[in-house]
């Protein structure tokens, strides 16, 4: 069973916010987003099984037992915000808990991350596959790989990397076997179905220059879930609230007030 670690900033009592990072990252990579949330929120910050300081083992590769780890160390209600695989779960943890989540944003995050037949705004499956045999060869190099991506082309690329690869060597490594199964759950997840049944405030941020997510996805999003707040910073990447912190904290700010 995994053991969970979780921050918790900001002051006991104000209302509950959940931060799931993205893939091979941790709580860490949130940055200053975090600082910014805890002055009117209390802010629960997990490292994802196997990532981070979360030690033991990991639950299947299945986004709905992911979804229950965090749910039994999250707050009995909360908005949740989640990063790319994070914004995943965190519809997960909306689908399987409506009456515990009181807002849902989602930050380069979609409900299919891979392309699909009728989704053709999302990474190629093979260009996912291929990375996981990337990883299995050369997990250091992949990951440095993987963080450029997230930046590439982006404004203020070079800062952005710099910060991203400072705030990842912040804590341990992701397991492999953790990382493994992130992919998975990338690769199999597919969550469309279930986007316009949630009842609770949706934002979404995308990067228009992300090379991981393009911007658009932005419009599939939108017909998915109409009355969900779907922003498309132009000069951002995969890590806008990096990239451009204020409009980032502004939208989510937004989405905070009119948490149910």
């Amino acid at each position: 069973m995994s053991d969970l670690h979780v921050d918790r900033v900001g002051p006991e009592g104000a209302p509950d916010v959940v931060l799931v990072h993205g893939w091979a990252m941790h709580g860490g990579l949130w940055g200053g987003l975090i600082d910014v949330l805890a002055r009117n929120h209390r802010v629960h910050v997990p490292d994802l099984p196997g990532h981070g300081l979360s030690t033991g083992s990991e639950p299947p590769a299945d986004i709905n037992a992911w979804a229950e780890v965090l749910l039994r160390h999250a707050p009995e209600r909360a908005a949740w915000i989640g990063w790319s695989l994070g914004g995943l779960i965190a519809q997960a943890v909306a689908r399987l808990a409506p009456e515990r989540v009181t807002a849902l944003g989602l930050i380069a995050s979609t409900p299919s991350f891979v392309v699909r037949a009728d989704w053709p705004d999302a990474v190629e499956p093979a260009q996912l596959a291929a990375f996981a045999d990337a990883l299995a060869e050369d997990a250091d190099r992949t990951l440095s790989r993987f963080l450029s991506l997230q930046v590439r082309g982006a404004a203020n690329a070079t800062a952005t990397l710099r910060a991203l690869r400072t705030a990842l060597s912040s804590r341990p490594s992701a397991a492999p076997a953790a990382r493994q199964d992130g992919l998975t759950l990338l690769l199999e997840s597919d969550l469309r179905g279930d986007l316009d049944r949630i009842a609770v405030p949706i934002a979404a941020v995308f990067g228009g220059r992300d090379t991981l997510i393009p911007g658009e996805a932005a419009r599939a999003l939108q017909s998915l879930a109409p009355k969900a707040r779907v922003n498309v910073l132009e000069n951002a990447g995969h890590a806008p609230f990096w990239s451009h912190p204020d409009e980032v904290s502004d939208i989510l700010a937004g989405l905070l007030r009119d948490a149910n």
